[in-house]
């Protein structure tokens, strides 16, 4: 969790053509600053866990200091190569099909192309997300700091953790669950943990597509309870309800601060044809 110091004016070079406006920017300023951040995103490293379908994250020092100078002067820089589904990422709906068809009905095959991706529903249709968030802290309701990892998380026990909270989804929410799964980001071979892990079954899928959120998340590596080779809740949310899945999150400093609604903000890169995207969530929680 992080302060938030933003600038709150005043703005002399525009407060004589705009003064309604500058002072409505301030005080949204000013009521963000009051505000708290707390970082969903798991951070980017060589070794990261990554699901085996996926290349791994890739990073090297591709200019180094002293390589290149003027008048004493020198730049670094870096390479990265990576998944569209590596770390903490958004999954645009045509991430998955059913019988050769996207969400709504349009022909998968008819619309991809190695060079471009989809054409449909692709992530960046996604715009920017700013929009309520809800964690439903299903590890703490249910008397874990983590659940083990044959734990199937069905629609009770996201209704036991929303009571709990005293917080219920909604339309247009982004739903995170908590597994506890985020603490072991560090080591590799434990998260992935040979694709075996807690998550979502898909009576509990069903029950965040009845609320009508735009996006369910959790920390695990595929959001929905593994093994699970037909992947029913992908299906059921991406493909027969438009509800897109976040995976990889951070989810400790929320449940740490006992924060359960918040403000979600991230956006994805804006690839055209692509499955899914790098996301930096963060959650701005009230004082």
């Amino acid at each position: 969790m992080q302060a938030l110091h933003l600038p709150v004016g005043p703005y002399p070079a525009h407060a004589e053509r705009e003064p309604i406006e500058c002072s409505a920017m301030q005080t949204l300023l000013e009521r963000l600053a009051r505000h708290r951040i707390i970082d969903l995103a798991q951070p980017y490293y060589v070794g990261m866990p990554h699901h085996p379908n996926h290349p791994p994250f890739l990073y090297g020092l591709s200019k180094a200091h002293g390589e290149s100078t003027f008048q004493g002067v020198s730049a670094a820089a870096e390479s990265i190569a990576l998944g569209g589904h590596v770390g903490t990422h958004i999954d645009a709906l045509c991430h998955f099909s059913l019988r050769g068809k996207l969400f709504g009905g349009a022909d998968a095959f008819g619309c991809q192309s190695y060079g471009g991706g989809l054409s449909r529903h692709h992530v960046d249709t996604i715009e920017p997300i700013f929009r309520r968030g809800v964690l439903l802290d299903v590890a703490r309701s249910e008397g874990f700091d983590v659940l083990p990892e044959d734990f199937v998380v069905n629609a009770e026990c996201l209704e036991r953790a929303s009571e709990r909270a005293g917080v219920s989804a909604g339309a247009g929410d982004i739903v995170l669950v908590r597994t506890g799964w985020g603490r072991f980001w560090g080591d590799a071979g434990r998260f992935i943990n040979n694709m075996r892990c807690p998550g979502v079954n898909r009576e509990a899928a069903a029950w965040l597509s009845a609320r009508g959120v735009f996006a369910a998340g959790s920390d695990t590596i595929a959001f929905e309870f593994l093994p699970a080779p037909s992947m029913p809740v992908h299906v059921h949310l991406l493909v027969e309800s438009g509800v897109h899945i976040i995976e990889a999150l951070d989810l400790e400093g929320l449940s740490r601060e006992g924060v359960h609604e918040f403000a979600f903000v991230a956006s994805p890169l804006r690839i055209r044809g692509a499955t899914g995207s790098p996301i930096r969530p963060v959650a701005l929680a009230a004082p």
